[in-house]
């Protein structure tokens, strides 16, 4: 018996694959990556280096009626004695983590079918849970925003 389309971990992935490229990459112009190390991003032809990136990860999940998902966005900067270009990437990208149209000020996110795009459901960021700021050994600062996600399955 298949997986309705609801409790399928691809569409789940491709739809949070989607929203973070066509936001954070695509519309903000920043570099992202997903599953990696927090390394900055080699852009090949690229004679500048990054100096700000975000790595999305996957984590945990839990398949139910509501379903959870645990993923770990990372912002990052380089050249940033400050903190300050971290500050400004983090408020970017909380931008997209959360939503001040709605009452609740949770933001929904599309799940779609990908395979045919097809829009099938939502997900909902309930929790951000944000660190404080560390400092890796090659200079990069980085921030973790630890996300909880849900999403009614059938299963």
């Amino acid at each position: 018996m298949a997986l309705d389309a609801t409790a399928r971990e691809a569409n789940l992935k491709d739809s949070l694959k989607k929203y973070f490229v066509d936001s954070i990459s695509t519309a903000e112009g920043l570099d992202l990556s997903f599953d990696k190390s927090m390394s900055r991003p080699k852009i090949q032809g690229q004679p500048v280096e990054v100096e700000k990136w975000v790595v999305v990860n996957f984590g945990a999940m839990e398949m139910g009626t509501l379903s959870s998902h645990q993923i770990q966005v990372i912002c990052c900067s380089r050249k940033d004695n400050e903190g300050f270009k971290l500050a400004q990437l983090r408020d970017r990208v909380m931008g997209y983590l959360t939503d001040s149209t709605q009452t609740d000020g949770l933001r929904r996110i599309d799940l779609y079918q990908s395979q045919t795009w097809t829009k099938i459901g939502g997900i909902l960021v309930t929790d951000i849970i944000e660190s404080q700021q560390f400092e890796s050994e090659d200079e990069t600062k980085y921030k973790l925003l630890s996300c909880s996600l849900r999403w009614a399955a059938k299963v």
